[in-house]
């Protein structure tokens, strides 16, 4: 059974956005992941349909293959990975090499090139599929000292280059994660590390024209290296909130930056340097993902914890909900 949604006012259901995954030539397309679904759209968001056929006891992430994109990716908590090859029509497990206690996905990142080749970030640590996701091992030589991975950045120009965001700092890999090297210099002092959760790592984004430069948003600040991670400093002083959920860079212009946190969605066209709220038409300001579409960078996407999904199309000067109404079940 496929439930059709309509826009209207925004469920309790809806409410929470965890994540949003955009088809990568195909604007009409995208998915996001509240707490109890995952839901689709095919015509840019005034329609919608949910997706309740797994039984997790929550979602977490969702992702789409960008080189074969009716194939969708969803992290759960609870039932960890599920993956459908159908534009979400059907879902089943893919669990194998997961340790048991593997429940909740942070976020999966694919090889730019070879997409069947995937990392899962779980709070016991950094995951690797070679073939779309029917098996998974291990990747946390080198940072066993840290269990919860919560972001994954992989440099598309250096694939063999990734970062890890934890709750211990940024890591990171030379060699296609089979090993780690933490880089935490500027980023919290060591002694602070023996306290969990000293530092959470939420996004991680790598400058496209110029890898070496790497921002990290955290539970503590903004964070910029432009050395690869052996360096950071604190970015964004000015910044009402020093947590930070999202950042999204832009892709020919990478000195524009977006960020989302607990004080709405911030812009940056500086590299970080100053920021500025754009925050017209929420209703709520608590950011918990943000996008930006893969064709046209004035169209942004935010999910919010309190009032659902809203969209930009002038580059975040003015917002507007996309609500995920239920309107009637239909059998498709």
């Amino acid at each position: 059974m496929l439930i059709a949604l309509a826009s209207g006012g925004c469920t309790k259901e809806s409410a929470a956005i965890v994540s949003i995954a955009l088809h990568p030539t195909n604007s009409n397309i995208l998915y996001v992941a509240t707490n109890d679904a995952v839901y689709k759209s095919r015509d840019g968001g005034a329609l919608w349909e949910r997706f309740p056929s797994f039984s997790a006891r929550r979602v977490t992430t969702v992702a789409i293959d960008p080189q074969l994109p009716a194939t969708v990716y969803a992290g759960t908590m609870g039932d960890a990975v599920y993956k459908s090859p159908d534009g979400g029509q059907h879902w089943l497990p893919h669990n194998v090499g997961l340790k048991e206690h593997v429940s909740f996905i942070n976020q999966f990142v694919f090889h730019p090139t070879a997409t069947e080749k995937i990392y899962a970030a779980t709070t016991v640590g950094a995951f690797f599929s070679k073939d779309a996701g029917r098996e998974w091992e291990e990747r946390m030589n080198g940072m066993k000292e840290v269990h919860i991975v919560v972001s994954i950045a992989i440099d598309h120009s250096h694939p063999s280059v990734l970062y890890a965001g934890t709750t211990g700092g940024v890591y990171r890999s030379d060699d296609g994660t089979m090993s780690w090297k933490k880089i935490n210099d500027g980023l919290i002092p060591e002694r602070e590390l023996m306290a969990a959760m000293a530092l959470g790592v939420n996004a991680l984004a790598i400058d496209p024209l110029t890898p070496e430069v790497v921002y990290a948003a955290t539970t503590k600040g903004l964070f910029k290296t432009t050395t690869k991670g052996s360096v950071w400093e604190r970015i964004g002083h000015t910044l009402p909130e020093a947590f930070v959920s999202s950042i999204v860079i832009h892709p020919t212009d990478p000195s524009h930056l977006y960020i989302g946190g607990p004080a709405g969605v911030w812009t940056s066209s500086d590299g970080g340097a100053t920021w500025t709220a754009i925050n017209q038409g929420f209703a709520t300001l608590n950011i918990r993902a943000l996008a930006m579409a893969p064709n046209n960078p004035q169209v942004l996407f935010a999910g919010t914890n309190g009032s659902g999904l809203y969209h930009s199309t002038n580059a975040g000067a003015s917002w507007t909900a996309m609500p995920l109404k239920a309107a009637a079940a239909t059998n498709q």
